[in-house]
């Protein structure tokens, strides 16, 4: 694919879908198929998988992989499948990313890598040696919250520069001006992506290309409607759907991130919600909160306990 091609097909709403585990926090594939096609059939325009939502560093590489595999036949080329191949360790990030290429992904989201702290020359050769060692496109993903650093737009800009198939960037940024300064310096072209719930339409608004946001693992067909009112021109219907998302997109991170999501899938009766240590379920008390809320989205019954 063209990465020019690329650019207008990977846009909307890219799940970014949790991994499912069983009481012995083996991964349950069957859930985590149920869990793509639902997300495909309720209007997602694209899946990821093994980011941040996917606990990618509780798992070994070899069963990030097989997550991969197994997401990528169930996709199976529906919607554009975009795996996280990222990693705090650089030959490991090169291994999985190329591997996604092998078993036929569509792109790879590669984040910048957490707990190094790498200044941005070194996060400069970092990005270009992973791009340059496929034929896919590639996008970013900076979530300096996680990483303890920031891939300023400099730096961004200077890759999108040097490797035609960094398309775009994931910003789990909540600085509005950083993001702005992306697109001025990367051009309007470039894939901007909104990676904090509550900018998920104020990143449309500035030029962004759609959202890889946690919620939709709980409200796929609402997230995916936010873009798609959008893409029509209807802007009074997508602001006040942001709006109507804002208490969900609340209290799905009250907690770290997947805990409150797989606690509200669990209530939906999609999945166990188990994570995998040293992640762990919310307090009662957040999950009480969440339970509220999914009642007022109708998304669960009063029947259901926590």
């Amino acid at each position: 694919m063209a990465f020019e091609e690329a650019k207008e097909r990977f846009r909307g709403s890219i799940a970014p879908v949790i991994t499912p585990f069983n009481e012995d926090e083996s991964i349950d594939f069957e859930k985590f198929k149920e869990l793509i096609n639902w997300q495909i059939a309720s209007g997602s325009h694209g899946i990821s998988v093994t980011g941040t939502s996917g606990e990618p560093s509780s798992m070994s590489i070899e069963e990030r992989i097989q997550v991969m595999e197994t997401a990528c036949k169930t996709v199976n080329g529906r919607v554009p499948f975009i795996p996280g191949t990222g990693s705090t360790n650089h030959q490991e990030t090169l291994r999985m990313t190329k591997a996604a290429q092998e078993m036929g992904a569509d792109a790879a989201m590669v984040i910048v890598p957490y707990y190094n702290k790498p200044n941005q020359h070194a996060l400069y050769q970092h990005f270009k040696q992973v791009a340059d060692s496929v034929d896919i496109p590639i996008i970013l993903y900076n979530i300096p919250g996680r990483t303890a650093v920031n891939l300023e737009a400099f730096t961004i800009a200077r890759l999108a520069e040097d490797c035609p198939n960094i398309i775009g960037v994931k910003e789990s940024n909540k600085d509005f001006e950083h993001v702005n300064k992306v697109l001025l310096k990367c051009g309007r072209n470039f894939n901007l992506y909104s990676g904090i719930e509550v900018l998920c339409y104020p990143m449309l608004a500035i030029g962004g290309a759609g959202h890889i946001s946690a919620t939709a693992n709980v409200a796929p067909r609402e997230v995916a409607e936010v873009y798609n009112r959008w893409d029509r021109g209807d802007v009074k219907s997508a602001q006040d759907l942001h709006y109507e998302l804002m208490p969900l997109n609340d209290v799905l991170f009250r907690d770290t991130n997947p805990a409150p999501a797989k606690a509200a899938l669990g209530m939906m009766g999609k999945i166990k919600p188990i994570l995998r240590k040293p992640l762990d379920v919310p307090s009662l008390e957040i999950q009480n909160e969440i339970r509220e809320v999914l009642l007022d989205y109708q998304l669960i019954t009063e029947d259901v306990e926590i």
